[in-house]
C-alpha cells in the first residue's frame, strides 16, 4: 500500500497508466476482491493546473503544523463566520429598507405587528418558526391625551380681573377669555379621539312594536324604559345599548318622529369634523347670524339650524327662507312629525341627541336659538376642551348652584308644573340627592345654564347626554333639574369629569338676544320715529368759496336736527311685565385674544 501511494505522488503518468492497467485486470480474475494490494481503482484524470498543485501544497502545509483534525475544525469555523457575515449583510439591508417604511408613519399611529413577524419569518427562513410562535398582544389604541401650552404663554398668567364698578348694572356680564388665534387653535386639533374610560361600545335601542310594560313615563319617541332599564343603564360597562330617543325606526330622522328630508339626512352623514347646532321651535325666536368667523370654519364647519313647520311658514312669508334652505351661514332643516306639543321638550333632541343625528362628527357646539355665536368655532372647542383635555363643556348657572333652589326657581317662574317638578325632586330625594355643600368640591355647582353645550363625540359623553334626555323625557323638560343627578350617577361609576365654566365666560363668545315675543311686545309699545323736515339745498358754490355763508330764513333749528326720539318710558310693572328686566341685552365683551 505504501508503494501505491508513492507512486501516485511521485510516479510519472506513463506509470499510472501501466498501473491502472495491471489493477482492471486483476480485478476481472478476482471477483471477490475488488482491490489490488490495498489500493483503489482511480479514474484515469487530467494533468492538473499549476494552480490545483499550489492549492494541494498549502494544504500539505497546513496537515503539516496543524493536524488532519484541528484542519477540519478550522474549516467548519472559516465556513460557519462566511454564512454569519451574509446574514449580517442580508439583515442590514432588509432593515434598512424598513427603516424608511416607519418614518412615514405619524405619532399617533401604529405598526400592525403581524406583517413584520410576516417580513421577519421570510428574510430570516431558519428562525421563521420561532417568530411565528411569538405570541404578541395588540397594539393599544391611541388616544387624545391633551397638551399643555409652552411656558411663558400669555395664556399660562392669564387671570380674570376684577368686575366693574358699576352699581347700576349688578346682573350678569361677560368676562375676558384667552383664546388662542384661530391658526393655532385648527392646528391643534386632536388627530384621535379622547379616551372613553370604561365605556367603548355605545348602542341604541330599536323597538318597532313598543311595549309599555311598567310604564313610568316616557313617550313614542323615546320609548318607555321600566325603572329596571333605568337602573342598568347606570351600570357603566364596555359595551352598552341604551335607550336614546328614535326608537322607532332604524335611521334618526327616517319614521321615527322628529323626521327630516333623505337630503338633509345624506347631508348631514356627511359632516366629518366640527357642528354647530342651533334651533328655533315654534317661531319663537328670529334667525342670528354667526360673527367673526374664519374662512377656514365657513368652509369646514356645518351650521345647522333645525325648525318646525311652523317656524318655516313664518320665514317663507317674511321671505327669508328659499329653496336653497340656507340663511346665510346656517343650513335650514325643516322638522316634521313632532313628537311633542310642547316646544321646549322638542328643542332637548337636537341639544342633546346631536350625535345621534350626526354620526360622522367628532365635535358639536349646541347654542340656544335666542343666542348669536361670535367666536370662531375651533377658539371655544380649544379654550374649553382640548385645553382642559375635556369631552364636555358646560357652563355653571351665574347664579344659582343648588337643584333645589333651582326647582324653586322655576316654580316661582311657572316655567313648569309645579307638581310635576315637586315630584321629579321627591323622586331624586328618595334615590340619594342632597343639597350641594362644600363636600362635592372639585364640583362648583349642580345647576348648568343649559343654552350652550360644547362636547367631543365619544361613547362617554353620548351616554351622558342619552341618559340625560331620558330624565328629560320621562320627568320635567326643565333639563336643569335633571343634570347633577345623571352626571353624579356616572361619575360613581368612572374617572369622567365635566367641564364646568364660569357663565361670565359662556357671555363672552354668545349674546343673548331678546325672544321674538319680548320683542314684538316691545314694538307695540315703542313710540314712531319722529322723522326731520329736509334740509334746505346748499348756497351756490361762489358763495362758499368767496364769501361766509348765508344763513338762511327757513333754516331748520338745529334742536330739531339733533334730537333723537325718546322711548317712552314704561312703569316698573309694566317693564317687569314685558320682560325688561329679565332679558338684557349684553354686549360680547374682549373678544381679543391674549
Amino acid at each position: 500500500m505504501n508503494g501505491g501511494s508513492l507512486g501516485m505522488r511521485t510516479g510519472s503518468y506513463g506509470s499510472l497508466d501501466k498501473q491502472l492497467q495491471q489493477n482492471n485486470t486483476a480485478s476481472n480474475n478476482n471477483n471477490s476482491n475488488n482491490n489490488y494490494n490495498g489500493v483503489s481503482p482511480i479514474p484515469t484524470v487530467r494533468k492538473p493546473s499549476k494552480m490545483q498543485k499550489e492549492k494541494e501544497r498549502l494544504f500539505h502545509w497546513i496537515c503539516k503544523f496543524a493536524g488532519r483534525k484541528r484542519v477540519g475544525m478550522l474549516l467548519l469555523c472559516v465556513i460557519s463566520a462566511v454564512v454569519f457575515v451574509w446574514v449580517l449583510y442580508v439583515g442590514k439591508g432588509e432593515d434598512g429598507q424598513e427603516r424608511v417604511n416607519v418614518q412615514s408613519i405619524g405619532v399617533n399611529e401604529s405598526i400592525p405587528l403581524n406583517n413584520l413577524v410576516e417580513r421577519d419569518a421570510l428574510s430570516l427562513p431558519n428562525l421563521g418558526g420561532v417568530v411565528q410562535d411569538l405570541a404578541l398582544p395588540p397594539p393599544p389604541p391611541a388616544v387624545f391625551l391633551g397638551y399643555t401650552l409652552p411656558p411663558g404663554h400669555p395664556c399660562n398668567v392669564f387671570t380674570l380681573p376684577p368686575p366693574p364698578a358699576d352699581r347700576k348694572r349688578t346682573g350678569p356680564r361677560p368676562c375676558p377669555v384667552c383664546y388662542l388665534p384661530v391658526e393655532e387653535a385648527i392646528a391643534l386639533m386632536p388627530k384621535v379621539p379622547s379616551d372613553s374610560l370604561v365605556l367603548k361600545n355605545l348602542t341604541y335601542i330599536y323597538e318597532e312594536n313598543l311595549s309599555r310594560d311598567g310604564e313610568f313615563g316616557g313617550s313614542d319617541f323615546g320609548g318607555f324604559p321600566t325603572l329596571k332599564q333605568r337602573s342598568d343603564s347606570y351600570d357603566i360597562r364596555e359595551s352598552m345599548s341604551v335607550h336614546c330617543g328614535f326608537v322607532r325606526g332604524i335611521k334618526p330622522g327616517r319614521n321615527t318622529g322628529y323626521d327630516m328630508d333623505d337630503d338633509d339626512l345624506l347631508d348631514m352623514e356627511q359632516c366629518h369634523g366640527v357642528v354647530v347646532a342651533s334651533a328655533i321651535f315654534g317661531n319663537f325666536d328670529e334667525i342670528n347670524q354667526p360673527r367673526n368667523i374664519s374662512d377656514h370654519s365657513k368652509a369646514t364647519v356645518c351650521f345647522y339650524m333645525f325648525i318646525d313647520e311652523e317656524t318655516e311658514t313664518a320665514m317663507k312669508s317674511a321671505g327669508t327662507l328659499d329653496s336653497s334652505k340656507k340663511i346665510g351661514l346656517w343650513r335650514v332643516v325643516v322638522v316634521r312629525n313632532i313628537p311633542y306639543v310642547d316646544a321646549r321638550r322638542t328643542g332637548k333632541i337636537p341639544k342633546l341627541l346631536v350625535h345621534r343625528m350626526f354620526p360622522s362628527a367628532r365635535f358639536s357646539l349646541w347654542i340656544d336659538g335666542k343666542l348669536e355665536l361670535v367666536v370662531d368655532p375651533y377658539q371655544i372647542l380649544e379654550r374649553f376642551l382640548w385645553r382642559k383635555n375635556a369631552t364636555f363643556a358646560i357652563s355653571r348657572h351665574y347664579k344659582r348652584f343648588d337643584v333645589f333652589t333651582e326647582a324653586e326657581a322655576n316654580k316661582a317662574a311657572k316655567k313648569y308644573d309645579n307638581a310635576s317638578i315637586d315630584f321629579q325632586i321627591n323622586f331624586y330625594k328618595s334615590e340619594g340627592l342632597t343639597p350641594y355643600s362644600e363636600a362635592k368640591l372639585p364640583i362648583t355647582s349642580d345647576v348648568p345654564e343649559g343654552c350652550v353645550i360644547i362636547r367631543e363625540h365619544v361613547p362617554i359623553s353620548n351616554l351622558f347626554t342619552c341618559l340625560w334626555y331620558n330624565e328629560v323625557d320621562r320627568f320635567t323638560s326643565r333639563d336643569q333639574i335633571s343634570f347633577s343627578t345623571v352626571r353624579d350617577k356616572i361619575m360613581a361609576k368612572t374617572n369622567w369629569s365635566i367641564n364646568m365654566f364660569l357663565d361670565c365666560e359662556r357671555r363672552n363668545f354668545v349674546v343673548q338676544k331678546y325672544h321674538k315675543e319680548v320683542l314684538d311686545r316691545i314694538a307695540l309699545h315703542e313710540p314712531a320715529a319722529v322723522q326731520p323736515p329736509p334740509l334746505p339745498p346748499s348756497p351756490p358754490a361762489a358763495v362758499l368759496s368767496d364769501n361766509l355763508p348765508i344763513k338762511s330764513t327757513v333754516e331748520t333749528p338745529p334742536e330739531r336736527i339733533v334730537s333723537i326720539p325718546v322711548r317712552k318710558i314704561l312703569p316698573r310693572r309694566a317693564r317687569v311685565r314685558y320682560g325688561y328686566r329679565r332679558h338684557r341685552k349684553v354686549a360680547a365683551g374682549n373678544l381679543n385674544s391674549y
